[in-house]
């Protein structure tokens, strides 16, 4: 049977791409072979590629001045890449809303005059700046934040203002989970294991007119400018990992696009939260309300061995994936685009039980 699967990621995925990769893996098509074992130069991975960046812009609303690129590395090359790209002389301005930030802001400071304008820490990270609430100067080469705090489970409900700079945004905990203003992004990235497929592929969108900013002299798999020049096939793309991204996005689209997304995600979410704000404090939320994550559900017990026991109640019962951050403990519930609301509802049901069994 599957398990309700609540894991940060590698996430869930739908049942029908799942069913899809099996029903295709040891003849792709019709070609005798799987597509891992088809030439990354080959008509077969070219329309796979090709129909999976077209569907990508498609959800996003048209993105005809980003490029779509594939890279490897996850969000952590992604901290370097972007500075290395982007910062030039100039300086850039970051938003710190929790350890993912942090350490995109660690590693600009290592290329160049990388400045914290906004930071969580006095209040543990349980929330996100309020819209409005900051005033950037202009000039930044670029402003970055996080859209979405895994750990900590906030998420940003409004775009940031940069005043007039292009935005960066680590998006890879929600993309694709609600419509999206790109305007005023020049760069999003994000790891696709958690909302668009499978770990090994990089999904990268960079407004065309920033690959000016690439110097000649990066070392070419961490240029935007190189890998947009050869449509992300510089070097043997994560063929496997892409194909998976191809029909998670087709499948998006089928399901009703983005809005539709949207509203689901919205629903699980409130109903979980509401299970936790009528639990009369035993169950007790991190995130401010107004900050509050529709992608990670973060919460504590009233002590770390009724945590323990709730976690390995909970797997008793085939929810999966709920153990905290490792550096924060509690309970983690992560409600990506692919888990089904019965899911929540499963793990609301439980945690009633729970509550009332051992409260």
């Amino acid at each position: 049977m599957r398990v309700h699967n609540f894991g940060p990621g590698p996430a869930t995925l739908p049942l029908p791409v799942l069913e899809q990769v099996r029903s295709e893996l040891l003849d792709y098509h019709g070609s005798g072979m799987s597509i891992l074992e088809s030439s990354h130069r080959g008509p077969r991975y070219d329309a796979v590629h090709r129909r999976a960046v077209a569907d990508l812009k498609a959800l996003l609303g048209g993105a005809d001045d980003h490029e779509v690129l594939f890279m490897g590395g996850g969000a952590r090359t992604q901290f370097s890449a972007v500075p290395m790209n982007l910062l030039g002389a100039g300086h850039a301005d970051y938003l710190t809303t929790g350890r993912w930030s942090e350490m995109a802001l660690e590693a600009a400071v290592r290329y160049g005059d990388a400045r914290e304008i906004w930071n969580g820490r006095e209040s543990d990270y349980d929330r996100v700046p309020e819209a409005g609430s900051i005033e950037i100067e202009p000039g930044a080469a670029y402003v970055h934040y996080t859209s979405n705090n895994t750990i900590r489970g906030t998420q940003y409900h409004h775009v940031p203002d940069a005043n007039g700079a292009p935005l960066v945004c680590d998006m890879s905990s929600d993309i694709l989970s609600r419509p999206l203003d790109l305007a005023p992004h020049g760069v999003i990235y994000a790891g696709a294991q958690k909302n668009l497929g499978p770990a090994g592929v990089t999904v990268v969108l960079v407004r065309e007119d920033l690959l000016e900013r690439s110097p000649s002299d990066l070392p070419e798999t961490l240029s935007y400018a190189a890998m947009a020049a050869k449509n992300s096939l510089l070097n043997t793309p994560p063929v496997f990992a892409v194909y998976v991204v191809g029909l998670v996005l087709k499948f998006l689209r089928e399901s009703g696009g983005l809005e539709a997304v949207r509203a689901r995600n919205l629903r699980k979410a409130e109903l979980l939260y509401q299970a936790i704000d009528g639990s009369e404090g035993y169950y007790r939320g991190h995130a401010r309300k107004n900050s509050r994550s529709w992608m990670n559900v973060t919460f504590r017990l009233p002590d770390e061995q009724l945590e323990r026991a709730f976690l390995t109640a909970a797997e008793g019962h085939h929810l999966v994936g709920l153990k905290g951050h490792r550096s924060v403990g509690g309970v983690r519930a992560s409600l990506y685009n692919s888990l089904e609301r019965s899911s929540v509802e499963a793990l609301i049901e439980f945690m009633s039980e729970f509550q009332r069994t051992h409260g």
